[in-house]
């Protein structure tokens, strides 16, 4: 294991951390830093007993800062201190992660250069029934609305090669929402990442974990919602200007007509504010305006054509009035929305 550094984030750690610590020198781990993110006065002797082994260095705030920011301060450390390894893997320090599997993300990691995430099975029984429920959760909504598809969102078992080192300094985040900004950062700069797939082990019901359900899952849920947010304000946007247009023209030109006056308008309108959001807030785009521009109003006026086409095609069906085609609107938007997303994230704001 030689060219590998283990980062090991540490809050009020009991005996469970030295057992790590050892597990890992025992699989030949050479290189251990240990962050004590502002522990207590009565958890410090685990921390003065790993300090005892060469290979570990102990790296302290002096007050708690989050999981975030403790990796963030081990990787800055090792950028200036380590430049000659091969990457990092990042552990926990309650035991859960198994040494075993540690070295297999640090092999995988080795071997193809990708950063590799260590992935629990949560169809396994005796897995609380909470982390199966929150993981399966976000692990859907970020295949749905982000295309990333990964099994275990919440890992903390993360092999990462130097290379990318200094990017995930600058990923934002402070807590636990950090390793889920991690995540759309490697899909934001098309940075290869694959599974392994790890023992799944829970300690005494994971009572251990510094993770507040409601706190931290709204702070990743946050980040997730941001990526949302853009849409549904072009579709407030989009969905006002037609209702009160296709209201405004009723009995006063044909159904084609009156909706073509309707749709393209609200199109027109909520695709500026789609398209600055996105640019700025949501993809945060390096590439050219120009590219990005043509890119997003080529896409935009064939959402548009098929939302008419969509929309007249329903209501003409349906022998439907304003109020019902209003509906079907929302409804022919909701699945354009989905498909809009994705190629905007893999083709206009690459």
């Amino acid at each position: 294991m030689k060219g590998i550094t283990i980062v090991l984030p540490s809050l009020d750690p009991d005996e469970k951390l030295n057992m790590v610590v050892d597990g890992l020198l025992a699989e030949g781990f050479e290189d251990i830093v240990i962050v004590n993110d502002g522990s207590d006065a009565g958890h410090m002797a685990p921390f003065e007993q790993a300090a005892l082994r060469p290979e570990v260095t102990i790296l302290t705030h002096e007050v708690n800062r989050g999981k975030g920011r403790a990796l963030k301060t081990a990787f800055t450390y090792i950028l200036e201190h380590r430049s000659d390894i091969l990457g990092v893997v990042t552990v926990d320090g309650d035991n859960q992660h198994l040494p075993k599997d540690i070295k297999a993300c640090a092999e995988e990691m080795a071997k193809t250069g990708d950063v590799i995430f260590g992935c629990r099975n949560f169809k396994l029984p005796d897995v609380p029934k909470h982390n199966r429920m929150g993981n399966q959760i976000t692990s859907a909504v970020l295949r749905l609305f982000c295309g990333i598809k990964l099994s275990d969102t919440q890992t903390g078992l993360r092999a990462i090669p130097l290379k990318h080192l200094e990017l995930m300094t600058r990923v934002r985040g402070e807590r636990f929402e950090y390793e889920t900004e991690m995540i759309f950062a490697l899909k934001r700069e098309g940075i290869a990442f694959r599974e392994v797939v790890i023992d799944t082990v829970y300690i005494e019901d994971n009572k251990s974990t510094h993770f507040h359900v409601f706190r931290d899952s709204f702070r990743i849920y946050r980040i997730i919602f941001a990526f949302m947010f853009s849409s549904i304000a072009s579709c407030v946007v989009d969905y006002l200007i037609f209702t009160i247009l296709v209201f405004f023209l009723e009995d006063k030109m044909t159904k084609g007509i009156k909706l073509l006056c309707a749709v393209f308008p609200a199109r027109a309108v909520s695709s500026m504010v789609n398209y600055t959001l996105n640019h700025k807030t949501v993809f945060r785009s390096d590439a050219p305006m120009k590219r990005t521009v043509l890119r997003y109003y080529a896409l935009c006026v064939v959402q548009t054509a098929c939302s008419y086409g969509l929309v007249y095609l329903l209501s003409v069906l349906c022998d439907a009035g304003s109020a019902l085609e209003v509906w079907l609107k929302v409804v022919v938007d909701v699945v354009l929305f989905m498909i809009s997303f994705r190629i905007q994230q893999r083709w206009v704001f690459r």
